[in-house]
């Protein structure tokens, strides 16, 4: 037996219903079905109804794609990130998935890692694919950043102070967290300091070298090294033996990550954290307090900050005008891996 292709067909398990068998069964044309579908107050009450109780009986589910097409919007926002294997920026994610959820959107994620070139790159995707765009973190110079926001407009941005950039931007004090944390460490009676610096991109990092020059200046009788590290686990446990043979009574990792990767390493050589040296965090990652020992670091509302970007991202969206600047001081959490300034220390390579 030949089918007629033109005859209606009865939509069943395996044959989901299609808006023109919505349209027959209410008697309405698909342009109607599409207009009540999109929640269009043009249709008269009596008619939506009946196109509403045909969507109940066909069990009728509209594709996304025409209903995105038709609003011109996707309902869902993009995120860039420069490393998704960092739990801070996992926790971003999730506070921007959460509170976007509430709101019918959702997220889809981007990891550039830690590639300046592709982060551009990405974000412009990004942008094509979704309604609109948090850049968290970015690595890119302010000129090309300039460049970049007009075109992947409404965005927000995260971890970067845009000064007059027309973009809303949530941000760190991380200067204020640095000294912050050498207060705690002068306390102790530490003068010798070994900054393990993060991405050489990265405007954090240089945040921190400025709060670490504005301490240096008010404290002329210590001293503060940098030693080129890097924002990964691994890089901190890299960096064990540079740590030892400074003779530092205290270390400065750019990030938890490094600072655990280090305390790893210290570990395995049976070095005394903070016995022989005191090492701190910043960020306050989930497992830094589960660290042996426990770290030492600033801790930052991680998850606030996606909750945060998706208010603002939610009122650019609507045609609103958010706040442009909102500045977060992060707060010391002192735990185990800090202590007083040992007796004597000096250089101890190989111990």
């Amino acid at each position: 037996m030949t089918r007629d292709p033109s005859a209606p067909t009865t939509p069943g398990a395996s044959t989901p219903a299609t808006i023109a068998q919505v349209a027959t069964a209410a008697g309405v044309s698909r342009a109607t079905v599409s207009r009540v579908m999109n929640g269009r107050a043009t249709v008269a009450p009596v008619i939506a109804e009946r196109v509403r109780q045909a969507v109940r009986d066909l069990d009728y589910t509209p594709s996304t794609v025409a209903r995105s097409l038709s609003l011109g919007r996707t309902n869902t926002v993009a995120l860039v990130v420069p490393d998704l294997a960092n739990p801070m920026f996992q926790q971003v994610l999730r506070g921007v998935t959460q509170a976007a959820a509430v709101d019918g959107y959702r997220v889809l994620v981007a990891d550039s890692a830690e590639n300046v070139d592709e982060e551009r790159l990405l974000a412009i995707e990004a942008r094509m694919r979704c309604d609109a765009l948090v850049l968290c973190a970015p690595r890119m110079p302010i000129a090309q950043l300039t460049e970049l926001l007009p075109r992947v407009s409404p965005t927000v941005v995260i971890n970067r102070d845009l000064g007059a950039l027309a973009a809303p931007a949530l941000s760190i004090d991380y200067a204020s967290g640095i000294k912050g944390l050498m207060s705690h460490l002068l306390s102790l009676g530490h003068t010798r300091f070994l900054f393990l610096g993060g991405p050489g991109q990265s405007a954090s990092n240089q945040e921190r070298l400025e709060g670490l020059r504005e301490v240096a200046a008010s404290h002329p009788g210590i001293t503060i090294d940098t030693v080129t590290c890097g924002a990964a686990i691994e890089d901190g446990y890299a960096a064990a033996e540079a740590v030892l043979s400074n003779g530092a009574t205290a270390v400065l990792a750019f990030n938890d990550l490094v600072a655990v990767g280090l305390l790893g390493r210290l570990a395995e050589l049976e070095v005394p954290v903070p016995g022989r040296v005191s090492v701190t965090g910043f960020d306050d990652i989930q497992f830094a307090r589960f660290a042996t020992p426990s770290l030492t670091t600033m801790s930052v509302p991680q998850m606030e900050l996606g909750r945060q970007a998706w208010a603002q991202l939610r009122e650019l969206l609507e045609g609103g005008q958010p706040e442009h600047a909102v500045f977060f001081r992060p707060r010391l959490e002192v735990r185990s891996s800090t202590g007083p300034v040992p007796d004597a220390v000096g250089p101890v390579l190989g111990a």
